[in-house]
């Protein structure tokens, strides 16, 4: 089943499943990961629109998605939290906006959902619509080193994948150089599973 539509399907479901998650692991999460951010802001991969509660006042938001179902989601929290954003349904390895659109790209759990040959052409894409002093905030999943957890993890992976189309362990990192980008910093915003990759285009 195509990503597009695996989440049609389990869009009006989503929020629903992910609700534990996000209540005591990402919330933190999404408020670290906008703090600082400025000017006109992408957020690729806005799903059901999460992280619409901790968009930066000062910044000018562009959301996009895949799943139609997703964005009427989306739609519908905008409305119902009043939030300035621009919705557009979209593919981000073939993104309709202009070369250097972007101050700041952001980018949450949508990089888990992607395949291997998916990887590098949107990481390119990301690339592409950042301006040469911006920054790429990616923030994904990556499997633990503790032995306890990890074992949960695999546990949960065959679910996750059926579910999501997504993996734990995609290992983004391993594209920037040919997509054109540097890794700035790498950190852990929650235990040593979900990971933030702050990335920048390379200068010629």
């Amino acid at each position: 089943m195509s990503k597009r539509k695996t989440y049609n399907r389990i869009a009006q479901l989503y929020d629903v499943l992910d609700w534990p998650f996000e209540f005591f692991r990402y919330k933190p999460v999404r408020r670290m990961l906008f703090e600082g951010l400025r000017g006109n802001l992408l957020d690729a991969g806005v799903g059901t629109g999460r992280n619409f509660p901790f968009y930066p006042k000062d910044c000018f938001v562009t959301g996009i998605d895949l799943s139609s179902a997703m964005l009427e989601r989306a739609r519908w929290r905008k409305s119902k939290l009043d939030t300035a954003v621009d919705l557009y349904e979209m593919n981000v390895t073939e993104l309709d906006f202009a070369d250097d659109s972007f101050d700041s790209v952001v980018s949450t759990f949508l990089f888990c959902v992607l395949d291997e040959t998916q990887q590098q052409p949107a990481l390119e894409e990301l690339c592409r619509v950042c301006r040469p002093d911006g920054s790429i905030h990616i923030v994904d999943y990556a499997y633990s080193q503790n032995p306890f957890r990890l074992l949960i993890m695999k546990l949960w992976a065959p679910f996750v994948y059926r579910a999501y189309g997504a993996k734990f362990n995609r290992h983004t990192e391993q594209y920037l150089e040919a997509a054109g980008l540097d890794l700035v910093e790498k950190k852990f915003l929650y235990r040593d599973i979900i990971k933030l990759l702050i990335v920048r285009p390379k200068f010629l």
